[in-house]
């Protein structure tokens, strides 16, 4: 059993606050306002050591039954307030999320294997924005009307669809679920929360945050549990879940869509990437390596938005890659509770040897220049799923390293010669959920940006984010908006009443 020294001095604050977290970590379901205490336990594992720090229990038919019943049952009346009475109490659910930052912050690297400075850098922050912004914009958002020349006059009424099931990733799990969860509740609609297995402690918080938040009964559940077979799969088929919303990989959203067709639910897929990551001459190469260290390596590569195709003009490659091999080897590796570490551990055993599996086919067929192995660390972090960093040249823009999201600390780089031909390689690829141009050309800036067939273009900067614009992938890589008001008809019904003025 591990116990580490930052996690035990948590532990201890909690215990102030009356949150008695003890080792291992028994999760439970929160159903109809009530913890509940679950079967079939699964393992929870901090992925730096390997070892086993608690339990959750898989939710089946019993549990996702009671959840979506208990949804059901709330809709009726959180359903029916005016936005005004609801943001209250999601004011408070955000309130409770800050005043458990230092939970947060533990709980999600060993959730994850994330380094805990990443979780420091504003991450429980815009967990509690994603909850007051749509408490916010519910309430301030207006509707239509138009009259007609004829004398009637139409205007249009939003109304709650219902019970939302919101399935969430494994990679930023807690900041993730309270993007579905701010506008799910905000509009009215209530929702079980099935977090992924792999981390179940951010999505336990969040269901304390929302009890004493005062949320009425069954308005917010979780629970627990694995995809096919189990909590995930029955709540994309019951028969009273109205909306599913759902981030992972696009495999996974294909069963789910066939999954959702027989009761005609609405859909919001946020699914797989392969952004490239342009650097034209033009760029500013000591910031361009910054943000392309950032973009391919944060979260050790497990982001769906990593900028893991590099595309460098040829007149700066040779020097672009020289700093980047340097800044990826620079990068410190070892315990995320650590505030010194840069890179943590991939999530599970399973997932290493699926990245490890393209970095053996990348040394065949590529040339490796740093990274591709395991790190040499102490006692029992050796035990833990660690990468270093990997950068690939000399790879076929069809080889599958360019192709396929390995979701790691895995990049390759390619050189191109003109503006087309760098818009051409950043196409070519089924998915297209974001990209990153690097130039102080604002000309080339725009033309490249609307060139790009992603959902998001960032210019000499990656993943930063304002809920009033639009977000979601073109291609295979999503279906749906999340975000302002181009997201929230998601979550709303629309209903249009013509009056004969006359």
């Amino acid at each position: 059993m591990v116990e580490p020294k930052l996690y035990k001095e948590t532990l201890e604050r909690l215990k102030a606050l009356g949150f008695p977290f003890e080792l291992p970590l028994e999760v439970t379901h929160y159903i109809g306002g009530e913890f509940v205490q679950g079967e079939n336990p699964f393992p929870v594992i901090y992925p730096a050591t390997g070892e086993v720090i608690g339990s959750a229990p898989e939710g089946r038919a019993k549990e996702v039954d009671l959840a979506v019943e208990a949804a059901h049952r709330a809709f009726q009346s959180w359903g029916k307030m005016p936005p005004s009475e609801r943001r209250p109490y999601l004011r408070r659910f955000a309130e409770k999320i800050r005043e458990y930052r230092p939970v947060f912050e533990v709980l999600e690297s060993l959730d994850v294997g994330r380094p805990i400075r990443e979780n420091r850098l504003g991450y429980v922050d815009r967990m509690a924005n994603n909850i007051e912004f749509f408490a916010d914009f519910a309430v301030t958002h207006g509707s239509e009307a138009y009259p007609m020349e004829n004398g009637y006059i139409n205007y249009v009424l939003r109304f709650p669809v219902g019970v939302a099931a919101l399935i969430t990733p494994w990679n930023m799990p807690s900041m993730l679920a309270t993007w579905k969860i701010g506008p799910t509740l905000a509009f009215g609609n209530t929702a079980v929360l099935k977090p992924a297995e792999f981390t179940p402690l951010g999505a336990w918080l969040l269901a304390r945050c929302a009890h004493e938040a005062g949320l009425p009964p069954g308005v917010f559940n979780v629970v627990h549990g694995f995809g096919p077979d189990s909590a995930g799969e029955l709540l994309t088929k019951h028969p009273l879940v109205r909306l599913i919303s759902f981030t992972g990989e696009t495999t996974t959203g294909r069963i789910i869509l066939k999954n959702a067709a027989d009761t005609l639910k609405r859909t919001s897929m946020e699914l797989g990437g392969k952004a490239a990551n342009l650097i034209f001459a033009s760029a500013d190469l000591d910031r361009a390596v910054e943000v392309t260290v950032r973009a391919a390596f944060f979260n050790q590569g497990e982001v769906c938005l990593a900028g893991s195709r590099l595309l460098v003009e040829r007149p700066v490659y040779e020097p672009f890659v020289e700093k980047l091999v340097a800044a990826a080897r620079a990068l410190r590796i070892g315990d995320p509770l650590d505030p010194e570490t840069q890179m943590g551990a991939l999530i599970a055993e399973e997932h290493l040897e699926k990245v490890m599996g393209y970095v053996e086919h990348a040394k065949r067929v590529a040339t490796v220049l740093t990274g591709g192995k395991r790190p040499d660390l102490p006692h029992p972090l050796d035990k833990g799923y660690f990468l270093e960093p990997t950068v690939v040249v000399d790879v076929a823009p069809s080889d599958k390293v360019c192709q396929e999201e390995i979701f790691g600390p895995m990049v390759a780089v390619l050189p191109f010669d003109t503006e087309e031909e760098a818009i051409a390689l950043a196409n070519n690829t089924p998915y297209g959920l974001n990209a990153i141009v690097q130039t102080r050309d604002v000309g080339q800036a725009v033309r490249v940006s609307a060139a790009l067939e992603v959902g998001t273009v960032w210019v000499n900067d990656w993943f930063v984010r304002d809920l009033r614009v639009p977000f979601g992938g073109a291609k295979q890589s999503g279906i749906g908006r999340e975000g302002g008001h181009y997201g929230y008809e998601f979550y709303y019904e629309t209903k249009n009443v013509c009056i004969a003025n006359r």
